[in-house]
Formats: C-alpha cells, structure tokens, sequence
C-alpha cells in the first residue's frame, strides 16, 4: 500500500528526503498502524514490495505521517515530541496565538448559535423590540417603551429586546412588570452597552449576525420605537428579509408618527420615483402612535397564522 504524505516535486524521483514524502508500508502494517495508532514498525523481509529509502519507522498524527526529523522543515524548526493529550493539557501563561484565528472565531460563532438556540427554542410567541439605548429613565420615550413591553406581556407575548439600557430596558422593564417573560440578546460593544435588571433570560454574543438571527428567528413580530443607526439596522434588515422572500411576512410596526413619518415621506418621494423602492414595499410597516393599536396588529397576525401563546 502506497501512502501519499505531500506530492513529490517535478523532476525528484519518489523516496528523496525533501520535506514530506511518499512513504512504502505493506497492507499489513497500514492496518495496524490504523487499528493502534502507533507508529508503524519496520516491515518486515518478504512483505512484499518494500521501498528500502523510506525510513524504517514512520512518525504519525491523525492522518498526517511523516519521516522522523521531517518536522525540522515545518514552521522553522522541530517541535517537541510531546502527545496531543499532552499539549492539550499544558498550561500556559499567555493568551495563546490559536484563540485570534478565524478557525477559533468559527468555532466560537457556532458557539453562540447553539446556546442561543438551546436558550430560546421553548419562548413560544415573542415580539421583539428595538429602540434608542440612550432614553432615559422617566422620559416620555422610555416610557412608551416600557408601555409597549407591558402590552405585550399582557397579550402573551414574550418580550425581545437587545438586553441593553434605555428602550431597551424599559420594554424589558414593562414586560417583566406585568408578569410576562423578559429577554435579552445582549451584545458585546466598546460603549454604551449593559444588560439591564429587568432581564429573565438573558444571552451573551461576541457577534451581531448571531444576535441578529436570533431576533429573526424567534420573534413574531418587530415592534420599531424611535432609535438611531442601530435601530434603523434592524428595521431595514427585516424589511429586506420579508422583501426578498428569506422569512415569513410579519408585522413592523413603527411607534410615532412624528418621529417616522419624514423617513416613510423620503423613501415614498425619493426612492419610489427612482425605482429603488416598489411602492408595494411601504405597505411592509405599519406607523401608530396607540400602542394598543400596535399590539393589536401583532394579535391579529398571530391568530390569522396559529401562533399559540
């Protein structure tokens, strides 16, 4: 049996020692180099066609196998001969080079798919919430929001939010005052971002797209109170979610005529004219200032589609 390790180079005849070569090993000493995951011994006279230039034992890791002292020619020098459970344990006192990669971040990012998930899959229905992190508390703002989380609940709707301060918190805050389930999708930011006491549940994320799936995902509706860039990402993000077909056509309700107002005027005036917007598309939002008004649209929605509470 004939085990590759690294093509051979143009012109270099199989079995020359430069960097990873092919290596001979009769079929038996590949199957018990399979079945123990050793190195393979020497094989042994009459074993077949042997090439006698490979070396009599053969280093091996997982499916890489490699000549003894081959390493000297990898990442610039040899590497210590310990077990992977070896190295595996070992502590270190640096923050090791490996957790910077993308394949760690990969790893990580599937990390917080899973466990947001795990932490949502029994929520049942839920309206997720988006607003301005710097009203304040007792501002007319914070308060509408805190209105519009306690309607929710009331309706038996659990609340979403980003988990941080301001409309945030006082969604979280209504819902959890009215007895409801309070969630936060808490986001790792440089300022301005903390979970507020009001959260039941909360989940942690390094990543806005996790984040982000998991509003879509688990919510049955958007409920959009007056924010700046932040909020505006997630109401153009679900728009041209529902607009292109890659989720269900939910309801965004928009809270405050005078704040949204001028933004619907501009995109039906300016954007509509110039063929970036079909006119069809403003009928995705809906504006209220009654926050029984949006709760209602969110209950109806829910009853239309067999959402349970």
């Amino acid at each position: 049996m004939r085990r590759r390790t690294r093509a051979s180079c143009d012109g270099v005849p199989a079995g020359t020692a430069i960097g990873w070569q092919t290596l001979s090993m009769s079929t038996d000493d590949a199957r018990s180099d399979a079945d123990t995951g050793q190195a393979a011994g020497p094989p042994a006279d009459g074993d077949g066609d042997h090439d006698r230039s490979v070396s009599p034992r053969t280093v091996r890791r997982g499916r890489v196998a490699m000549r003894p002292g081959t390493e000297r020619h990898l990442d610039g020098g040899d590497r210590s001969r310990r077990t992977e459970d070896e190295k595996l344990l070992a502590g270190s006192h640096e923050r090791p080079a490996f957790l910077e990669t993308d394949t760690w971040r990969a790893l990580r990012i599937l990390s917080e798919f899973v466990e947001g998930f795990e932490a949502l899959a029994g929520v049942g229905r839920a309206v997720a919430v988006f607003g301005s992190a710097r009203n304040a508390e007792g501002s007319e703002a914070y308060e509408l929001a805190r209105r519009v989380g306690g309607t929710l609940a009331e309706a038996g709707f659990a609340v979403i939010t980003g988990g941080g301060p301001g409309a945030m918190e006082a969604a979280n805050r209504g819902a959890h005052e009215a007895g409801g389930l309070s969630i936060g999708c808490n986001i790792e930011l440089p300022h301005e971002q903390h979970l507020n006491p009001y959260v039941d549940l909360s989940i942690e994320f390094h990543y806005f797209f996790a984040r982000k799936t998991m509003f879509v995902k688990y919510s049955d509706a958007f409920v959009i109170m007056p924010g700046g860039f932040g909020t505006l990402d997630e109401l153009f993000e679900a728009i041209t979610l529902i607009q292109t077909g890659k989720i269900r056509d939910f309801p965004v309700v928009l809270i405050g005529h005078a704040y949204w107002d001028g933004l619907l005027a501009w995109i039906r005036d300016v954007q509509v004219p110039a063929g970036a917007v079909d006119p069809g598309d403003l009928e995705l939002l809906h504006v209220t200032d009654d926050v029984d008004e949006a709760v209602g649209i969110i209950s109806a929605y829910a009853r239309a589609n067999a959402i349970d509470a």
